[in-house]
């Protein structure tokens, strides 16, 4: 499979990136239920496409990453958080999840941000694996902070520095 082509999103994707959340919700990631018609527009004012990166394989868009500041303070605008990573599931296993990282690294250092952050579920081993094959470290635990599925669930807060 060859190298993603990764870009900014432009309002024209909302509908692609709407249905590629909605065909990629599981458990094993996501802590609202399952998307239900009618489905509300991808980009809204707190989701604007400025925030988003998008992979495109074949001229497809096969996943995105939302990079945003984790608070309007200004003690905290040298943080850009991960608040998003989707791949499809036949992009999946072939390098699109390690590019969006390494583009939304790449894009919040251009920010001139110094340190990257995000927060993942405790069970889910390939998201945790690929974001610890990239840097991130575990900073934090929250033991049982979500119930989802029949069992609780922890969220882990992992962050990086991105010198340059």
């Amino acid at each position: 499979m060859p190298d993603p082509n990764i870009r900014m999103a432009v309002p024209d994707d909302g509908d692609a990136l709407g249905e590629l959340d909605r065909v990629t919700w599981s458990s094993l990631h996501a802590v609202m239920p399952p998307p239900q018609p009618p489905y509300h527009p991808f980009f809204d004012e707190q989701h604007r496409p400025d925030d988003h990166m998008v992979a495109e394989l074949a001229g497809a868009v096969v996943g995105y990453i939302r990079l945003v500041r984790p608070t309007p303070l200004a003690s905290n605008a040298h943080v850009r958080q991960i608040q998003g990573l989707a791949v499809a599931g036949t992009a999946r296993r072939h390098g699109v999840g390690r590019a969006l990282l390494r583009a939304a690294c790449a894009e919040a250092r251009r920010q001139g941000a110094s340190r990257i952050t995000l927060r993942v579920l405790g069970h889910n081993t390939p998201a945790r694996e690929l974001y610890a094959a990239e840097g991130f470290a575990v900073e934090g635990v929250l033991p049982g902070e979500f119930y989802l599925a029949g069992r609780y669930v922890d969220d882990v807060l992992m962050g990086r520095g991105l010198t340059a």
